[in-house]
C-alpha cells in the first residue's frame, strides 16, 4: 500500500513540477516580449525604422492572460506537491519542546498530528468539491483569457482529493504505529531521543 501511496504523490509533484516549469517559462517569455514591446515602441526605434519598429509591435508583446495562467497553475501545483510532502513528513515543525519528549508521547502526537492533518485536508477537498460545482453552475470565466474558471479548481481539486486519501492513509499509519510501537513507514524522526 505505502509503494502505492508514495507512487502516487511523486506522480502528483512531478506533474506539479512541470506546470511549475511551465510557468516559470510563460512568465520569461511574457516579461521578454513585454521589455521587447517597449523597446520597439521607443521614440527612438519609431524614429529609426518605423515599418519595423509597428510589424515588431503587432507580434511581440507580453503573453496575454500570463497572469491569469500563473494564478490556476500555481494553485494547482501546490495541490500537486502537498501529497509527497504529507507523505514524506516534509511540513515544517518546531520540535524545541518536543524533543525532550519520550518515544511513546512523540509517536502520541505524530499520530494526532497526522490525523489533524487528514482532516484538513478532507475538509479542503471537499469545500474545493463545493467551489468547482459553484463555479461549474454559474459559468464564471476568466477576464482575458475566457477560459472558464472552473477549470483551475477542477484541477486543484485533483491534488486535493490525492492529499486527503494520502493523509488519511498517513493518519491511519502513525495510529497502527502509536499502538504497535512498530514503526511502518521510516522517515528519520523517529530515530531522534
Amino acid at each position: 500500500m505505502h509503494k502505492l501511496m508514495s507512487g502516487l504523490a511523486r506522480s502528483m509533484a512531478i506533474l506539479g513540477g512541470m506546470v511549475l516549469s511551465l510557468l516559470i517559462i510563460m512568465t520569461c517569455l511574457s516579461i521578454v516580449g513585454r521589455l521587447l514591446n517597449g523597446a520597439f515602441h521607443s521614440d527612438l526605434m519609431s524614429s529609426l525604422a518605423p515599418e519595423f519598429s509597428g510589424w515588431m509591435v503587432t507580434w511581440v508583446g507580453p503573453i496575454n492572460g500570463d497572469f491569469e495562467l500563473v494564478e490556476a497553475g500555481v494553485a494547482f501545483a501546490i495541490f500537486a506537491f502537498l501529497p509527497l510532502c504529507q507523505i514524506t513528513a516534509g511540513h515544517a515543525s518546531v520540535d524545541v519542546v518536543a524533543n525532550s519528549f519520550s518515544r511513546g508521547v512523540k509517536r502520541f502526537l505524530r499520530m494526532v498530528t497526522e490525523i489533524v492533518f487528514a482532516l484538513a485536508l478532507v475538509l479542503i477537498a471537499w469545500r474545493l468539491a463545493e467551489g468547482t460545482i459553484s463555479k461549474f453552475g454559474n459559468g464564471e470565466t476568466s477576464f482575458l483569457l475566457e477560459f472558464p474558471v472552473w477549470w483551475a479548481f477542477a484541477a486543484s481539486l485533483v491534488g486535493a482529493i490525492i492529499a486527503a486519501i494520502v493523509g488519511i492513509y498517513m493518519g491511519a499509519v502513525r495510529t497502527y504505529e502509536f499502538f504497535t510501537g512498530r514503526i511502518q513507514i521510516w522517515d528519520g524522526v523517529e530515530g531522534e531521543q
